[in-house]
């Protein structure tokens, strides 16, 4: 039984890594296919609903991207009610994290059973392989409080120089780009946190601040399963 228990406009951390410490993104293309499954399944549209959009699309001539059968902005789907409101994310190697607010009851569930289910299915089709990807079910802490909520935000955009993988302004499988204003990405829902500051650059001095302490703090040895 999970732990967690999610209520409707609270905070979560999730996260998990490949079985074995395995890779879950091999390249471009596998980071993309999160990236872009994060933002389809984000809502009560079903596998059929789905497929039919996409049939149609390509019906209407439309020019999806090959291989990761997803369509333009646009369709119905996409402009059902949310699931989850994703606040930030990063993907490494092997591991992922991101932050999410809960929108509708069993949103983070619903969310996580078809945006895992719909990866693992893609990933081992691709590679030929069957059975699990993922260290078990994804991992879930509550974020309780606004000052634990700006940390982890810190954590998560600052993962990939913590992991000393990037420069985390550099690392486009980030929405930290997005915090910084590099890139102008619509997944993720930043006010929350940019609100709490007066500018993006005192963010960055914040994100600086978690990324020099995340190492040395105690408080954070259960986020590192996803140690590489």
């Amino acid at each position: 039984m999970r732990k967690t228990k999610f209520a409707n406009n609270e905070y979560y951390h999730i996260y998990n890594r490949g079985t074995d410490k395995r890779e879950i993104f091999c390249d471009e293309k596998d980071y993309l296919r999160f990236l872009v499954s994060m933002r389809e399944f984000n809502n009560e549209s079903s596998d059929a609903q789905r497929d039919y959009e996409k049939r149609k699309a390509e019906k209407n001539g439309q020019n999806l991207k090959p291989g990761f059968g997803y369509p333009k902005p646009g369709f119905r789907f996409l402009d059902m009610p949310k699931l989850v409101e994703i606040i930030c994310y990063c993907f490494n190697p092997n591991h992922y994290h991101f932050i999410s607010k809960q929108l509708m009851d069993n949103g983070i569930e619903k969310f996580m059973h078809k945006l895992s289910l719909g990866y693992v299915k893609y990933f081992n089709t691709r590679n030929n392989r069957s059975g699990s990807l993922f260290q078990g079910p994804f991992k879930s802490i509550h974020i309780d409080t606004n000052e634990y909520l700006l940390w982890l935000s810190g954590y998560v955009n600052g993962n990939a120089k913590i992991h000393k993988i990037a420069k985390a302004e550099n690392y486009k499988w980030c929405s930290y780009q997005d915090y910084l204003g590099l890139r102008s990405g619509t997944l993720c829902n930043k006010e929350i946190i940019l609100s709490q500051f007066k500018n993006t650059k005192e963010y960055q001095k914040y994100v600086e601040i978690v990324m020099k302490e995340s190492s040395s703090r105690k408080d954070l040895e259960k986020y590192f399963i996803e140690k590489i």
